[in-house]
C-alpha cells in the first residue's frame, strides 16, 4: 500500500512539473472566466445599419458596433457607415440592439470620424446601454489570446452575437513596404505620408458582418481593438492577386482621440 501511494504521488508530482495535472484536472483553458466575459459583454454589441421605411427591408445591415462612455455612445469602423443617406426618403442611421427576431431600433448620429484609422462614433437617444471598457491597446502582445464579439453574417438567420477566440499573430505596420515604385498606388502613398501605424494581425477567422467588432481581453473584458474586414485588408493586401483570410484590428488606443472629437 505504501508503495502504491509512493508511485501514485511521483506520478503526480511528475505531472505537475510538466504542467499536465492542470489540463486533465484543474480548470480548463477558456474556462468559467471566459463565460462570465462573454455574458457580462454581449449587452454592449450591437449591430449598425440604415433604415428607409419605403424600401423591402427597411433595415440595411451594414456592420458590427460596441458601446463606451456614457452608453450612448456607439463605436464601429468608419467604412461601415455610408457617407451619404437617402435624406429624401428619410433614411436615418440605426443602433440595433436586443437579440433575436425582434431587435430593437435606436435612431443614431455619426458625432466624430477618424477616416486615417477607419474609426466611427455614434451617438444614440434613449436610455443607456451597458458598456464597455477600454484597456491599453500598447501593452498587448503577439502571441496574446484574445476574442472578439460581432454579427459575422448580419441578422439573416437572426440578431444574435457570435464570439470566436483570435491570437496576436503579429503586430504589424498597416502598409508593409512595396518592392519597387510600380506597386505603390496612391492610397498608400498618402498614407506613407501620414506614417503608417501598427495593427493587429489575427489568427482568428471573421467576415464583412464582424467589421466593427470589439477586440478585448477574455478574462477582463478590456477592449484593445476594432476588427476591421475592410480598410485594412485593402492596403496589406493590394499586391495579393487572391487576399487571404486574415483578420485585421485597428488598436483601440485611437478610441480615446476619437472620443475627444465627438462634437
Amino acid at each position: 500500500m505504501n508503495t502504491r501511494r509512493a508511485l501514485l504521488a511521483f506520478i503526480t508530482g511528475c505531472m505537475k512539473s510538466l504542467g499536465i495535472f492542470g489540463l486533465m484536472f484543474g480548470s480548463p483553458l477558456w474556462g468559467s472566466e471566459l463565460v462570465k466575459t462573454i455574458e457580462q459583454v454581449k449587452p454592449s454589441i450591437v449591430g449598425i445599419g440604415t433604415v428607409q421605411m419605403t424600401r423591402s427591408p427597411p433595415v440595411n445591415f451594414l456592420g458590427t458596433g460596441f458601446v463606451l462612455d456614457d452608453g450612448l455612445h456607439v463605436v464601429t469602423n468608419a467604412h461601415v457607415v455610408p457617407e451619404v443617406l437617402d435624406i429624401a426618403n428619410k433614411e436615418s442611421y440605426v443602433v440595433i440592439t436586443g437579440k433575436g427576431k425582434q431587435p430593437e431600433l435606436r435612431v443614431a448620429t455619426i458625432v466624430a470620424i477618424d477616416k486615417d484609422h477607419d474609426l466611427a462614433l455614434l451617438k444614440i437617444s434613449g436610455l443607456a446601454l451597458p458598456t464597455m471598457k477600454l484597456g491599453d491597446a500598447e501593452k498587448v502582445r503577439e502571441g496574446q489570446d484574445l476574442i472578439f464579439t460581432g454579427f459575422p453574417i448580419g441578422m439573416v438567420l437572426g440578431f444574435y452575437p457570435v464570439t470566436h477566440r483570435a491570437m496576436v499573430s503579429s503586430i504589424t505596420p498597416i502598409i508593409l513596404p512595396a518592392h519597387n515604385s510600380r506597386q505603390l498606388n496612391a492610397k498608400m502613398i498618402g498614407q506613407l505620408q501620414k506614417s503608417a501605424y501598427a495593427v493587429f494581425q489575427l489568427d482568428g477567422t471573421a467576415y464583412p458582418g464582424s467589421s466593427g467588432s470589439p477586440l478585448y481581453d477574455p478574462e477582463t473584458g478590456l477592449v484593445y481593438g476594432v476588427i476591421n474586414m475592410v480598410f485594412v485588408k485593402g492596403k496589406k493586401e493590394a499586391a495579393l492577386s487572391n487576399p487571404s483570410g486574415i483578420t485585421y484590428a485597428i488598436p483601440g488606443n485611437y478610441i480615446r482621440e476619437l472620443l475627444q472629437q465627438r462634437k
